[in-house]
């Protein structure tokens, strides 16, 4: 009798992922759309910036983690190259349309996994200050007439307007429950409304049954749905297992690199589900926080401090790497451990929003991050 062989990259598929939409139109609302479309990778646990894109012009770099550092990288530049688990995503940095931010993250200090995933969805001045999300709170004051309508709504899309956004956080989830929850939506609306609402039931109850569970195939499905004329504005997938405190490896086919991986093919579905699309899309990636600059005693890195963000789509037109390289000299790490953050990674977040919402940044900065001095990039990333 054969043996089934399972890899690593076959369980995190099986595994699968989350997958949210918002700014779903109100029938009958007319006005004009945003400029584009928005969506949002959260890598749940920490993801290693310095082994996604390593510093190799860096001195310090291979003294620090040497057994953690590929040796088959893509070059990017005399400095920077890209994890081999990247080749989509090399691919869109050769056709403009792909950027890097380094030694970047929000200003969150304590590598709490919990408080650092609710700061970076929440978008406040501290952990927990808030019941909305700075996405959601970008679709709100870009007037999208759109409902988000999920049994799990993440923080990060959940906005004020109780009408626009519906998210039920507590709900379990079961079709027969999705059922009465579309049923109590129809009851409060017009009948123009809630004759659309009865045929998204039935459609809820097919979509539901055969939604795709693995990463790239939920993207796939996300960009179909955000590429109709009328489809969601904004999405987020969720993926997890990022906090490699053992057995990092270097490759991709270590545990980091089977991570960055599936990253790779969300980037690559979301292209083949936009489609025409792609062209008045952005793509972002989130994290918590960063991991160590040095190696710990089980080949693996702990909760640090600064990483790096990839950024994607049509709206990017000219690839490059936005960095203030803080350097790797003990002198020069955070608390002489961490890469250290120079780049405030919620104004690369307001440069997305700006480009594709059409917001102003200064309204941004107010209303989304309550920030009023937060620093603009727009022209860093997308001149």
């Amino acid at each position: 009798m054969s043996k089934l062989k399972l890899t690593r990259r076959d369980f995190l598929k099986a595994s699968g992922a989350s997958l949210f939409l918002a700014g779903l139109p109100i029938p009958g609302y007319t006005q004009d759309k945003p400029p584009g479309t928005i969506s949002v990778i959260i890598l749940e646990g920490g993801m290693d910036g310095l082994a996604a894109i390593p510093p190799f012009g860096d001195p310090n770099l291979m003294s620090m983690r040497k057994a953690m550092t590929p040796d088959n990288y893509l070059k990017l530049n005399s400095f920077f190259g890209l994890h081999p688990s990247f080749n989509f995503f090399s691919g869109l940095m050769a056709k403009n349309n792909a950027a890097v931010v380094h030694a970047t993250n929000f200003p969150y200090l304590l590598r709490s996994h919990f408080e650092g995933q609710n700061f970076m969805q929440g978008g406040g001045l501290a952990p927990f200050s808030e019941t909305t999300g700075w996405l959601g709170r970008s679709l709100d004051l870009a007037k999208t007439p759109g409902r988000a309508l999920s049994l799990d709504m993440p923080l990060i899309l959940r906005g004020h307007n109780e009408v626009d956004n519906f998210f039920p956080a507590s709900i379990k989830s079961s079709s027969k429950l999705k059922d009465n929850l579309i049923d109590m939506i129809t009851q409060s609306h017009t009948n123009e409304s809630a004759a659309s609402f009865g045929k998204l039931k039935k459609k809820v109850g097919m979509e539901v049954k055969n939604m795709p569970r693995d990463p790239a195939s939920l993207a796939v499905y996300a960009g179909k749905e955000m590429a109709k004329e009328n489809g969601p504005l904004a999405s987020v997938i969720k993926v997890d297992q990022f906090d490699t405190h053992a057995n990092q490896g270097s490759d991709e086919n270590g545990n980091h690199g089977a991570q960055l991986t599936v990253v790779d093919d969300i980037l690559k579905g979301y292209k083949e589900g936009l489609g025409d699309a792609w062209d008045r899309s952005i793509i972002l990636t989130l994290t918590e926080f960063g991991r160590t600059a040095f190696a710990n005693g089980t080949n693996g890195t702990d909760h640090g401090y600064g990483s790096a963000g990839l950024l994607a789509g049509g709206m990017i037109n000219k690839s490059k790497i936005i960095t203030q390289w803080p350097g790797l000299s003990k002198r020069e790490l955070f608390e002489e451990r961490d890469l250290m953050s120079t780049i405030d990674y919620r104004s690369v977040c307001a440069a997305c929003i700006e480009k594709a919402l059409g917001l102003d940044h200064d309204v941004i900065a107010d209303k989304v991050f309550f920030n009023p001095k937060l620093p603009r990039v727009f022209d860093y990333i997308f001149s």
